[in-house]
């Protein structure tokens, strides 16, 4: 219904005039879900469809002229709001807002690895549209990701210096982790506190990547089903399936905080090993478990720094 708007169509128009101006400049192609796309090798216009592709934009250097809301809030993501600043809100990881996308006048569009194939045809009208062939919920998935987009970009060996960075500081400590740590004391776990109550994330998403790169050792708790990023809610009365040596507990707005704060005055919560011996850390949910990219990364290997810091002596 969207297309048939005259607001709509009219910016349509623009983009595929300006998308006519860009072919005058070389291409290349970048191999996608979808098939084989040709980008412009010097792109200006671009609107990012995922929060891993505002990540590897901005860390390449490049600032969006839009981008989606990260997930449990109406902007992006704290942990990339600085460099993000001035970026227009064109949608949400449930819904893009095409016109709003349009407006933009993009010669790229780089979005989700999970956007349908309906979707695909729509915004590929408007620019170039780079859906990534994801490898699927496995380990450094999101290092695949972040390459596709790269190309699109024509910066790959800009990301390939990136990502190397990332490996050396994982490397860096890792070897303080498991120099100073047991193996038998290296169980962590990454929850998300739901109103609901907690849900157990995945050992295979993109933060517990990050945290199992420096030596600890994810604990699912085996509650997750296959290919799922997360379990449904636990009960208070099942939290011991979440008692590693270490938690990380995460929560995405308000509600959830609040959520935690209340279930920390219950006894099932203290009984926990875990907060006996008080190796239990609140981490930001939009980073934790949204986020993704070569930004992200440092991010959370930031996180994992200052609080080995703080504990292992």
């Amino acid at each position: 219904m969207l297309l048939n708007r005259p607001s709509f169509k009219k910016i349509l128009l623009c983009a595929c005039i300006t998308a006519s101006l860009n072919a005058f400049a070389g291409e290349h192609n970048v191999t996608t879900k979808y098939g084989e796309v040709k980008v412009n090798n010097e792109v200006k216009r671009v609107v990012t469809l995922s929060e891993d592709a505002l990540d590897s934009a901005i860390s390449l250097g490049v600032k969006p002229l839009g981008a989606i809301a990260t997930r449990g809030g109406d902007s992006v993501a704290e942990y990339i709001q600085q460099r993000a600043s001035g970026v227009n809100i064109v949608g949400t990881s449930r819904q893009n807002n095409l016109e709003a996308i349009a407006a933009q006048r993009p010669d790229l569009i780089l979005a989700s690895a999970n956007l349908p194939q309906d979707q695909y045809n729509i915004l590929s009208k408007i620019a170039p549209t780079i859906v990534p062939l994801s490898p699927g919920m496995v380990s450094d998935s999101w290092i695949t990701v972040a390459k596709v987009y790269a190309q699109a970009l024509n910066k790959s060996e800009q990301m390939d210096d990136i990502l190397n960075n990332i490996k050396v500081r994982e490397n860096a400590l890792r070897n303080v982790i498991t120099a100073k740590l047991p193996k038998d004391e290296r169980s962590a776990t990454l929850a998300r506190w739901m109103p609901q109550g907690p849900i157990v994330m995945s050992s295979q998403i993109f933060s517990t990547d990050v945290l199992a790169a420096t030596g600890f050792i994810i604990n699912d708790a085996g509650v997750i089903k296959e290919g799922r990023p997360h379990s449904s809610p636990l009960s208070l009365e099942n939290l011991s399936k979440i008692d590693s040596d270490w938690l990380f507990l995460a929560t995405l707005n308000t509600e959830g905080k609040d959520a935690l704060e209340a279930a920390k005055t219950s006894p099932s919560f203290s009984r926990l090993n875990v907060v006996k011996e008080d190796k239990v850390f609140s981490v930001n949910g939009q980073l934790w478990t949204s986020a993704a990219g070569p930004l992200a990364a440092h991010a959370i290997l930031d996180d994992i720094q200052n609080i080995i810091d703080s504990t292992i002596k």
